[in-house]
């Protein structure tokens, strides 16, 4: 009743739409208030339920819960999540900042150090998956068989989901960790994925979950995320003298800059550019 409310609540706001049922194909979940479970820091009981819960723990934790949520999703693996009211502290101050790139390639490009190569987490088991998506295909609706055979594709998605999370959370924690003002760029991702030749290459590398990382960890930690317009031409730009090319396709790689000689690296040079201005930003808006 409560997400209810809460759904009806947005759509009256014009947040979202309407609240509909969902398929019992989807992801369940049930969530459980405080008199319907039983932690005593050891061990966790819920209503209904004699034995306590076998959990396999991600991470410990300190407090007293005030919910919990059990969730199944589609590759049949259940999941809890335990509300916690935890005090995050912040980490101590440092003099470095660093400007990031976005790229298919290498996942970011910072203005100083190397270049982070993209794992390609779909792309290498995309073979896998294919085969199990055409066994899928010829199996009768609504069959036992067809029922294992959807199993298999969602663990094969889940299991290349749940590396390329891992892969950010660690990635994002260390520029968190490193850098006191960390500067992206805010890309459309939405609108990006629509041309067909580059959309599987974009969601395989997860840029709107690097973001969206990199900006709440900011919040816990003390540290400061700029994001840059995304019509900034980090990529046109001379970061020597600030020279502005009229054009600059994807083809090019390295340029060489007509007005004072220096030459660039197409991917370095909107790195730091993109440094440049998130601090010019932030200076601005102190």
């Amino acid at each position: 009743m409560r997400h209810l409310q809460t759904a009806y609540a947005a759509f009256y706001s014009k947040w979202a739409e309407k609240p509909k049922f969902k398929s019992r194909k989807d992801r369940q979940s049930a969530s459980f208030m405080r008199n319907a479970f039983r932690w005593d820091g050891k061990e966790l009981r819920l209503a209904k339920v004699e034995k306590p819960l076998s959990i396999r723990w991600s991470r410990r934790f300190k407090g007293d819960p005030s919910s919990v949520t059990v969730t199944l999703d589609q590759a049949g693996r259940y999941h809890i999540s335990i509300l916690v009211d935890e005090e995050v502290k912040p980490l101590p101050p440092v003099e470095r900042t660093v400007g990031i790139d976005l790229g298919l390639m290498h996942t970011i490009i910072p203005s100083h150090g190397e270049p982070v190569d993209n794992p390609r987490y779909f792309e290498r088991d995309e073979h896998e998956l294919a085969i199990a998506q055409r066994k899928l295909a010829r199996k009768r609706k609504g069959s036992k068989n067809r029922e294992k055979a959807r199993l298999k594709v969602a663990r094969i998605h889940a299991r290349i989901a749940d590396r390329r999370k891992d892969w950010l959370h660690k990635l994002t924690t260390r520029l968190i960790r490193e850098n006191q003002v960390v500067c992206a760029e805010s890309l459309a991702v939405k609108a990006m994925v629509r041309n067909r030749a580059l959309a599987k290459a974009i969601h395989d590398v997860g840029w709107g979950e690097l973001i969206r990382q990199l900006s709440y960890k900011a919040k816990w930690y003390g540290r400061t995320l700029v994001e840059i317009d995304q019509w900034f031409p980090s990529s046109k730009l001379c970061h020597t003298c600030g020279h502005r090319m009229d054009r600059m396709p994807l083809s090019v790689r390295r340029w060489t800059c007509p007005k004072c000689g220096a030459v660039h690296d197409r991917d370095q040079n909107a790195a730091r550019n993109i440094e440049s201005e998130g601090l010019r930003l932030l200076k601005v808006s102190a």
